[in-house]
C-alpha cells in the first residue's frame, strides 16, 4: 500500500494537522493526533496524554484534492490509540502495520506493539481502541485523585 499522504493544517476537532490518504478502494482515510487530556489554568498538574485517531468521525473530514478520485470517507474502520507523549514515536511503525493489516484484512500483518497496552477485542475484525498501559494508569490515577 504505497500511496501519497497529504498533510493539512487543521482538523474538525482542533487546530492540529491531519494526515490523509486515498486508499486503493478510493476511500479517504485520515490520521490526527491531539491532546486527550492536558494541563490548563484550572488544573495545572493534570497529565499530558495524547490520542492518535484514524478515521474517527471521518464523515466530518473533507480534504480531497479535486484531481483525486474518491468515493467518500472510510466509514468502515476507525481506531484510537491513547499514549504518553514519550511513547508516540515508538508507535509509528506499529500504526503503519495496523493500517496495512486493516486494509488487507489480515491481522497477521500487525506487528508486536512497542509498549504494552489495554484494549477490548471485538467479536468481529480488529480492535478499534487501545491505551498504552502507562497512559491508562496515569489517566485513571489522576481521575481517582480528582474525585
Amino acid at each position: 500500500m504505497n500511496v501519497p499522504v497529504r498533510i493539512t493544517g487543521a482538523s474538525y476537532s482542533s487546530n492540529s494537522p491531519i494526515a490523509s490518504w486515498i486508499d486503493d478502494r478510493q476511500l479517504l482515510n485520515y490520521l490526527n493526533v491531539y491532546p486527550y487530556i492536558a494541563p490548563d489554568e484550572l488544573i495545572p498538574f493534570r497529565p499530558f496524554i495524547l490520542r492518535l485517531a484514524i478515521n474517527k468521525s471521518a464523515g466530518k473530514v473533507t480534504v480531497v484534492k479535486k484531481d483525486q478520485e474518491c468515493r467518500g470517507p472510510n466509514l468502515q474502520w476507525d481506531f484510537e490509540l491513547t499514549v504518553l507523549p514519550r511513547e508516540i514515536l515508538d508507535f509509528l511503525p506499529w500504526i503503519v502495520s495496523l493500517v496495512k493489516a486493516d486494509h488487507k484484512g489480515s491481522p497477521s500483518l500487525l506487528q508486536v506493539p512497542p509498549h504494552p497496552f489495554e484494549f477490548k477485542v471485538p467479536t468481529v475484525g480488529l480492535f478499534n481502541q487501545a491505551w498504552t498501559a502507562k497512559a491508562w494508569l496515569l489517566a485513571n490515577s489522576t481521575m481517582s485523585h480528582n474525585l
